[in-house]
């Protein structure tokens, strides 16, 4: 039984990691195979109906999927390539134009453009991973700060932070922290995402934690 056990441990432990990677992949997988199943799935299977001999194996779910993501990556390399033409920024600029007016849309476009225009900037006082103090003082979370606010009367400097959650990182908490509680780290945003989607697993041998007094440079201090 403790042989049992232990092998049941380490094949726990081996699998576990496998199946979340396998989790995550096959999410998107669907996920980006469904954007362009549309017009893919009609044109398989007007494609298997009058080639059965030749194309028949077009018409099964397995090679609809596999198809709808090659046509999906095809169209955002398209999309890619038009947005660094004068053209496509025209065309994009018509677009986010026509959606600022439509009510709710134009909210959350906006904010997750800004969000995602915000995540790829180098590190600066108006973006940085820090460790905030969430859920408690004596516990610390992975944040991104995203922008910095006043306080009205005083004037003090206040961080919003958004907080993503383990190990899918798309959803989250925003937290609206005073910057002098703010612990701030030397971390990249890609360092940041990959400790908080592997759980911990990929990380530094050392980080701060405590919050240093103004001043300090030996490890976590307040944003400047």
């Amino acid at each position: 039984m403790r042989k049992l056990r232990r092998w049941f441990i380490a094949g726990l432990l081996t699998l576990f990691p496998l199946w979340l990677a396998w989790l995550v992949v096959s999410v998107l997988f669907g996920l980006f195979s469904d954007l362009s199943r549309p017009w893919v799935e009609p044109l398989l299977d007007g494609l298997a109906g009058r080639y059965p001999e030749t194309f028949g194996w077009a018409g099964h779910n397995a090679a609809m999927a596999v198809f709808g993501l090659i046509g999906t990556f095809a169209i955002i390399v398209a999309v890619g390539a038009l947005v660094r033409r004068v053209i496509g920024q025209t065309l994009l600029a018509g677009i986010e134009n026509l959606i600022a007016r439509l009510p709710l849309v134009n909210i959350v476009y906006s904010s997750a453009r800004k969000l995602l225009d915000l995540l790829q900037q180098p590190p600066g006082k108006a973006q940085r991973v820090v460790l905030i103090e969430f859920p408690h003082r004596d516990m610390k979370a992975v944040g991104f700060v995203t922008r910095i606010l006043r306080e009205e009367g005083s004037g003090r400097e206040l961080a919003a932070v958004y907080v993503p959650t383990t190990p899918n990182p798309t959803s989250g908490y925003l937290e609206v922290v005073p910057v002098d509680r703010l612990v701030v780290t030397d971390w990249t945003v890609d360092e940041a995402m990959a400790f908080i989607i592997s759980g911990g697993a990929v990380a530094p041998a050392s980080m701060p934690f405590e919050v240093k007094p103004p001043g300090r440079t030996d490890g976590g201090s307040a944003m400047p």
